[in-house]
């Protein structure tokens, strides 16, 4: 632990900044996989039953199947079938795509909060190396000829240490994210594809 901290202080507070931005991003991480997880993000089969049990006309028994179940795919399965046993096509279609945009506005959430340190850590990496630069300069300009090359050397590669750390935690956080956004893409795809199979369908059991 004395080392992280002795390092930590090596590269001033921008290293610091950065290291609680490297931990805040990991939970943030590990909690998205978590929802992501919790709600069927990369389960469709009940799904896809569901919808073939309603395109057979067995519409009870695919209602059924859905009860209960809090999956993305499957909350929008049923409202959407809800919708369509309530209202004309044209409104069931409309609240069908109410429910859709919010559950991928659910499914986003936290995104934004990656997207901004994907921003933000290579600038305060930058800062801090500015910063640390300035300093290193500072003392060269105070000792002038004698000034140690050893010592302006180590101030200037501390100094660095904060754009590297900003890098670092900006490459993992911004792969993250673009995978995170496939996924809810992937969402997207499959409600309009189940939505299309859904209301296609015949309207009376065959």
């Amino acid at each position: 632990m004395t080392r992280i901290t002795d390092f930590l202080d090596r590269g001033g507070p921008a290293l610091w900044v950065i290291f609680a931005l490297s931990v805040a991003t990991l939970a943030l991480i590990l909690w998205k996989l978590w929802r992501l997880s919790r709600s069927g993000a990369w389960r469709r089969d009940r799904a896809e039953r569901a919808v073939t049990l309603w395109r057979e006309g067995a519409r009870a028994a695919a209602r059924d199947l859905l009860r209960h179940r809090g999956g993305l795919r499957a909350r929008f399965l049923s409202a959407a079938m809800t919708a369509l046993t309530t209202y004309p096509e044209e409104p069931a279609r409309e609240e069908a795509s109410r429910v859709a945009r919010a559950l991928l506005t659910e499914a986003r959430s936290g995104l934004r909060a990656l997207d901004l340190v994907v921003m933000i850590a290579p600038l305060i990496g930058l800062l801090g190396t500015v910063l640390g630069m300035i300093g290193a300069f500072q003392a060269l300009q105070e000792t002038g000829a004698q000034a140690d090359p050893a010592a302006l050397a180590g101030g200037i590669w501390e100094a660095l240490l904060t754009t590297a750390a900003g890098m670092g935690v900006a490459i993992p956080a911004a792969m993250a994210l673009s995978w995170f956004d496939s996924v809810t893409d992937a969402l997207a795809h499959d409600f309009e594809d189940l939505a299309t199979r859904l209301f296609t369908a015949p309207r009376e059991p065959q």
